[in-house]
């Protein structure tokens, strides 16, 4: 057959959601993969990693056949057995343990592997129609969304697409250069078109920052203190903009009263940043109206993330920028959607009275904490798919004792033999996005995408839609989706929302949802009833968990560098991978090299630490080594460790996140990824 390409869209957890043309040279068999040049965000441009999506979905280490363990958990030891035999013993599990213990002990597990709203949602789908145990999906974006939320009332902002007519983007807490191309796309049409400065805020000197015109590098868990230092200045110079202010936020005379004490000298003292610097970005951001805030998920991920996010979404706020196109700011822009999932997800069928499980206590759950288990029996039985929990949720060698546990049945459905594939009982091969049929709503940007199939499964890979409706079939499950085609899943949904059906987004590509200016920049008012921003939230009514600042403020981490621990450890994402997903490909692992600790050369000279040495990073939880590189990137104090490798790539096989803690972020819950004190020493 003739190469031709064939429209679709990236299904990773990047707010990109990238529209896609790729080549397919062959039934079975794809070429190049490129941006959609006509899509007026991703704008022809996509990150290598999905650029080179051929070396992924024809790797040789795909999984190929359903694998059952033949010997002890962990051994990784396998043979293979068929499709039916597969689902009928996850039928038989589940079963079993609803008969024995009840349907709450079987726990189905999932997150954001693939961000297709069919495939992603099939298994709650099976989660709700049977009552097993519920997932509180808490390990990215819960504090962030807190903290947007606790101001603004809804997740929602500026077009992204308006980067492109700022004179001033703010980069804060996000290396776009690794995680998300296209903001740069739009950050260069204001640079040529307009002169406009980038200013990065960020604890160490990431690709986004080398190219920044201006990198504020403060200590990690701080940006609380730097954004009430900079908003001081705003009032104190008369930056304000007083008469927005009146109209459409509470309490800001409030506001300024509380922020009177947290001067530039005061933040100093916390973030490690001069006066000067304070001064100077402060004078920079109040100058220009045209000024876009960019928030990256990496404000949140403290103990003190939520409050964070709130106090630096506070500055356009101060300065009235939303007032202006190429103004305001943008977290995300989930709340655009009105897609009704309830046929997806199964929404008709929630019981909340059955209890829920917090996804970044994992490990907690499966090794019997009473506290997770809620005065429930212990999880017996568990469907994981789109995650990989054994290395990327918090306190992993607690995550790894769990699912040793020989009284607990595992089955993966993955692409390739992860480090959680490699400690279940049964595994069964995925799909790739290029495999089925799916639906995409943006979360940096504003489109709705279709993706049809390009190319047919690789070896006996099939879809999460089937998997789950064969298991479904299997344990008596009953709900129309089931009985659907993920294809007649996406008709129904865009009907059901009023956004046509299938066939029309098949011929269009995808919808435009972003909400006129008015709306995007909430000049009608925020999304509370009387119309105005909180710079005094009710977190209550966020979430259980207290402590929160009445106003913004800095709000000290939750695990503060100390005498034992005296240096802060961030794990930051590497630009080859995403989250776990393209650490299984030859090139990303190659351009990346091994798991690094980035640590200024002062810090390392102390330590002697010479470039490449072994080094040992611990705390009370455990400990792991890589290998030092000093950098003078990073604050003294402050080690950068940039992944997410598979476990297996570190010196003695255990990964990062065993020094990260599950400890809850409030006001909702969420993993404090960056927010872990460590000891080092030459290993």
């Amino acid at each position: 057959m003739p190469a031709q390409f064939l429209p679709t869209a990236c299904p990773h957890d990047c707010p990109s959601t990238c529209a896609l043309e790729v080549e397919r040279v062959a039934p079975d068999r794809i070429g190049k993969v490129r941006g959609a040049a006509d899509n007026s965000y991703t704008a022809g441009v996509i990150c290598a990693k999905v650029s080179r999506y051929a070396e992924r979905v024809h790797s040789p280490d795909r999984l190929k056949t359903p694998l059952l363990r033949d010997g002890p958990k962990g051994s990784g030891q396998w043979k293979p057995i068929g499709w039916d035999e597969a689902l009928d013993r996850i039928a038989d599990k589940f079963l079993t343990a609803e008969r024995t213990l009840g349907a709450e002990s079987v726990w189905p597990l999932f997150y954001a592997g693939t961000m297709g709203l069919v495939q992603r949602g099939a298994i709650q789908r099976l989660r709700h129609a049977k009552g097993y145990a519920r997932q509180i999906s808490t390990v990215c974006d819960t504090p962030a969304n807190m903290g947007w939320l606790a101001g603004y009332g809804d997740i929602r902002g500026a077009d992204p697409r308006e980067m492109a007519e700022s004179d001033l983007i703010v980069n804060w807490g996000g290396n776009p250069v690794a995680t998300q191309v296209n903001v740069m796309t739009h950050v260069s049409r204001a640079r040529k078109t307009r002169g406009a400065k980038l200013v990065t805020i960020d604890p160490y000197r990431t690709g986004t920052a080398e190219v920044s015109d201006l990198h504020l590098m403060l200590r990690p868990g701080t940006d609380g203190a730097l954004a009430c230092a900079v908003m001081h200045v705003l009032f104190r110079e008369g930056f304000a903009d007083r008469a927005y202010l009146a109209r459409l936020t509470a309490e800001p005379e409030r506001f300024e009263a509380h922020l009177a004490t947290r001067t530039p000298e005061w933040a100093s003292r916390i973030t490690g940043l001069t006066v000067a610097e304070i001064e100077d970005f402060a004078q920079l951001y109040g100058r220009t109206q045209r000024s876009y805030l960019r928030v990256g998920y990496g404000v949140s991920r403290s103990h003190n993330g939520a409050a964070q996010m709130h106090a630096v979404s506070c500055l356009p706020i101060v300065t009235g920028a939303w007032q202006h196109r190429g103004g305001g700011g943008l977290y995300c822009s989930s709340g655009i959607y009105s897609l009704d999932k309830t046929l997806s997800e199964g929404l008709d069928r929630v019981d909340t009275r059955i209890r829920a499980f917090d996804q970044s206590r994992t490990g907690a759950v499966l090794t019997g904490d009473p506290r997770d288990l809620k005065g429930g029996p212990p999880v017996t039985a568990m469907l994981i798919q789109n995650t990989n929990p054994a290395a990327i949720c918090p306190d992993s060698l607690r995550v790894r004792q769990g699912f040793l546990r020989e009284d607990l049945f595992v089955a993966v459905h993955e692409q390739f033999m992860t480090d959680t594939a490699q400690l279940a009982d049964l595994v069964i091969p995925a799909t790739t996005f290029l495999e089925h049929d799916d639906i995409y709503r943006g979360g940096g940007q504003m489109h709705i995408v279709i993706g049809r199939r390009v190319i047919e499964p690789q070896f006996e890979a099939r879809e999460n839609h089937w998997v789950i409706s064969e298991i479904a079939r299997r344990v008596g499950a009953e709900h129309p989706g089931f009985g659907m085609t993920a294809l007649e899943i996406i008709d129904a949904m865009l009907k059901a929302s009023e956004l046509g059906d299938a066939a029309s987004l098949s011929e269009n590509r995808w919808i435009d949802a972003q909400p006129d200016f008015e709306t995007s920049h909430f000049l009608n008012g925020f999304a509370f009833p009387d119309g105005k921003f909180r710079f005094a939230p009710d977190w209550a009514a966020l979430g259980p968990y207290g402590g929160m600042p009445t106003m913004p403020d800095h709000m000290p981490p939750g695990r503060e560098a100390d005498a034992e621990h005296p240096f802060r450890l961030v794990t930051a994402p590497a630009r080859q991978f995403l989250n776990t997903s393209f650490n299984e490909t030859v090139t990303s692992q190659r351009r990346e090299g091994r798991p690094t600790a980035l640590i200024h050369p002062e810090d390392a000279a102390e330590l002697t630490l010479a470039e490449g040495a072994p080094v040992r990073l611990g705390n009370t939880q455990g400990s792991v080594v890589v290998h030092a590189k000093p950098f003078a990137g990073v604050p003294r104090g402050v080690v950068i460790v940039e992944g997410i490798w598979p476990n297996t790539a570190f010196v003695e096989g255990i990964g990062i996140n065993s020094l990260t803690s599950p400890e809850p972020i409030p006001p909702a819950g969420g993993a404090a990824f960056h927010d872990t004190a460590v000891w080092l020493r030459a290993a």
